[in-house]
């Protein structure tokens, strides 16, 4: 069986947890799992590695990794980016405090690795929200040198997490470097 890992990654509270629950296929398996004391969503954050599965068909299944952004973590991307086929980089769009640290996310994932890459937008429909343009601009994603599409993603609903998932299916199948992705999703 094929496996395709994505990991999603993203500053605390941008969605990535529920990304991986949106669509799993089993109980996301949590790292740290919620208690009491873990109530802080930074706190929770910063320390929990969400693992999803959805399978396509008996020779296909996608592995979701949701690891925190978060620069103390760096070793979770050490050991994951080194086999991961693509990432999804989520971003809230009407939190701007937090688009420096989205940027270096975009950053530290471009030096580490050649892997097709997305960028979510979350929350594009709160009030303040900025716009696919001025977010592309505010990661630098403006030239073709660093082009990543950025498409907006509603982390909680199914439909437009599979839709995001199809979109880096599409980058993934016009990469340059195909010999990271499964032998079955190229040939598609």
């Amino acid at each position: 069986m094929e496996i395709l890992r994505v990991i999603v990654t993203g500053t605390t509270g941008a969605g990535k947890t529920s990304f991986v629950h949106a669509v799993s296929e089993i109980e996301v398996i949590r790292s740290k799992p919620p208690t009491a004391d873990s109530i802080n969503l930074q706190k929770q954050s910063m320390s929990t590695l969400d693992f999803g599965r959805l399978t396509f068909d008996d020779r296909q299944m996608l592995h979701l990794y949701g690891i925190p952004g978060n620069p103390q973590l760096d070793f979770m991307w050490d050991i994951l980016v080194h086999r991961a086929h693509a990432c999804i980089v989520l971003m809230d769009a009407h939190r701007p405090q937090d688009f420096r640290l989205t940027r270096r996310i975009v950053s530290n994932l471009k030096r580490r690795s050649r892997v097709p890459m997305i960028v979510g937008l979350t929350h594009a429909d709160c009030p303040d929200a900025w716009s696919i343009a001025n977010a592309e601009l505010a990661l630098g994603l403006t030239s073709e040198q660093y082009r990543s599409p950025v498409v907006i993603v509603n982390a909680t609903q199914p439909e437009s997490v599979l839709r995001s998932l199809l979109i880096l299916t599409h980058e993934m199948i016009n990469a340059p470097d195909q010999n990271r992705m499964p032998l079955a999703l190229a040939k598609r």
